[in-house]
């Protein structure tokens, strides 16, 4: 062994010490940066004296020769990341329905009093009064007047649910935008970890780069991830390249499998989207590269904040048919408004106003089919509230046929024109029998209790969402703690490594200076033999 090794082992030692701090002020330097996973130094013997050969020194045994960085190795579990994606693709899923749904009970506002129900009873209100005093003009003009209320408020709801459906499509496009920015950003880090790590480097901060971006892509669509070698000369601690799958709610590979990103051929597939030419709603999925598009119902499975705003958006099912919270809800108000025109106008035409003429329409569509967004009260009633039709027309008759006329003075068809909102269709009876309709309520089925039935289903379904939206949050805070527990830098725990290993460069310093005055002992202080 040299004379000199003393010195080169003290180096060694100095080096690695300091190579630990600058790790712990790495650590420290970030200890609030997202995503982020704390490091630490793998300190290894290096390789003992003498070695194994024919010619080597006989001595008692092999004597250390000092210490060495091994690796700069990364704290993360793998299990725990796995966890944490799959719950937060289902808290990306609940969290925006309960979004979507929370801002369309904040457009239905039920119960309120600028509600649709308050606005119906009001109407209702107002028909009791004129069916009490049918000749009362004032009464007449509140009972238009309240019709326009209706009105207004079913054109309002349906436009205004529209226009939060076409942001909805807004949000998908730039939820789609940005899974597929997403996908670029972690095939260009595997691109660069692929080129670094056969050279037995460890790139760190590409590993937490790549992983906070697939975190976030888990809350989009829920996702398969693999590891795999980038090979050459990758060390043990290297994590390699990694390819992603689309997967389903349970967690399990579509089949075939639908990657998203190709770790071997560094390569990524953007994600799209078809819709009915209609505007119904979402057809299927389409991924580049993939060899046929994506049913949109067997995408929604996959949850995500994505699947949510297809859903709540509207989707084509298996059966051909179309469903979504939004899309259904317009149609429901749809339903409601040619309901509500149907038997109204019914009753209504059936009637007769206060000049003893036949009733004409009540409400009517501003133009083509009756919808909730072009339902409106006749002109000629808004002009003349004595068209009104409150009298069921009484026929009196006089001494002579040419004496008969028409009572108008009676308020019956008020009454009955009031019971549309909360009597069964099939229990409202004009000119004595049971009327029939062609709308597609159910004839045992109210207004009012068609409307509550609808504003009861989305209650029921955003109670469930909020519900289900705090119960994946906890979850996933839960996993993501555990996770911290794991990568996150404890600044107290810095402090103490800190310490430890400057104590550890001290005494190297010391072991140094020790072999120095060694040397200088046997160099200068032994005599003077040979001068």
């Amino acid at each position: 062994m040299s004379t000199f090794h003393g010195l080169e082992m003290a180096r060694q030692a100095l080096f690695a010490q300091q190579s630990a701090l600058y790790t712990t002020g790495h650590n420290i330097s970030n200890a609030n940066t997202d995503g982020y996973s704390r490091q630490r130094v793998n300190f290894e013997t290096t390789s003992p004296f003498p070695a194994a050969s024919r010619n080597r020194p006989e001595i008692p045994g092999q004597m250390g020769t000092g210490v060495k960085i091994g690796t700069v190795q990364r704290l993360r579990d793998r299990f725990l990341d796995m966890q944490f994606r799959a719950e937060n693709s289902k808290a990306g899923y609940w969290d925006t329905k309960n979004e979507a749904l929370g801002r369309l009970e904040t457009v239905l506002n039920e119960p309120s009093d600028s509600g649709l129900s308050h606005t119906m009873n009001q109407m209702w209100e107002s028909l009791q009064d004129l069916s009490a005093n049918p000749d009362n003009s004032g009464a007449r003009s509140v009972v238009a007047g309240r019709g326009e209320a209706v009105a207004d408020t079913l054109n309002h709801l349906s436009k205004t649910i529209q226009a939060q459906r076409e942001e909805q499509k807004g949000q998908m496009e730039a939820t789609v935008k940005k899974a597929n920015s997403i996908l670029n950003q972690i095939n260009e880090i595997n691109k660069n970890i692929k080129a670094i790590e056969p050279h037995g480097l460890v790139s760190n901060d590409l590993y937490d780069d790549r992983d906070r971006l697939i975190d976030e892509l888990s809350g989009i669509v829920n996702i398969d991830v693999t590891h795999e070698s980038s090979g050459g000369g990758s060390v043990s601690t290297a994590e390699g390249i990694v390819t992603i799958e689309l997967a389903d709610s349970k967690g399990n590979k579509f089949d075939p499998p639908v990657t998203l990103v190709n770790g071997d051929e560094s390569t990524y597939h953007e994600i799209g989207f078809n819709e009915d030419s209609d505007g119904q709603g979402i057809t299927s999925m389409t991924i580049e590269g993939h060899e046929s598009d994506i049913a949109a119902h067997e995408f929604i499975d996959s949850l995500g904040s994505l699947s949510a705003l297809i859903e709540t958006y509207g989707y084509e099912e298996e059966s051909g048919s179309f469903k979504g919270i939004h899309s259904d809800t317009l149609k429901e108000l749809d339903k409601l408004a040619a309901e509500l025109v149907t038997r109204f106008n019914e009753i209504h035409e059936s009637g007769f106003d206060l000049n003893g003429e036949k009733g004409i329409s009540f409400f009517e569509p501003a133009d083509g089919e009756i919808t909730a967004e072009n339902i409106r009260v006749n002109q000629k009633i808004i002009d003349d509230p004595s068209k009104i039709a409150a009298s069921t027309g009484e026929i009196n008759e006089g001494e002579d046929s040419e004496d008969d006329y028409i009572s108008s003075e009676n308020g019956e068809n008020a009454t009955l024109l009031s019971s549309v909102f909360d009597t069964a269709f099939s229990d409202i009876q004009t000119d004595g029998t049971n009327s029939e309709s062609g709308s597609n309520i159910d004839k045992d089925t109210s207004i009012n209790s068609f409307y509550a039935s609808l504003i009861g289903d989305i209650g029921v379904t955003a109670e469930e969402a909020k519900r289900m939206a705090g119960n994946t949050g906890i979850l996933r805070s839960q996993v993501d703690n555990q996770r911290m527990s794991v990568s996150a830098v404890s600044l107290d725990e810095e402090m103490s490594n800190m310490i430890q290993f400057q104590h550890a460069y001290n005494a190297a310093a010391r072991s140094m200076t020790t072999i120095d005055e060694m040397l200088d002992k046997i160099i200068n202080g032994m005599g003077i033999v040979g001068r």
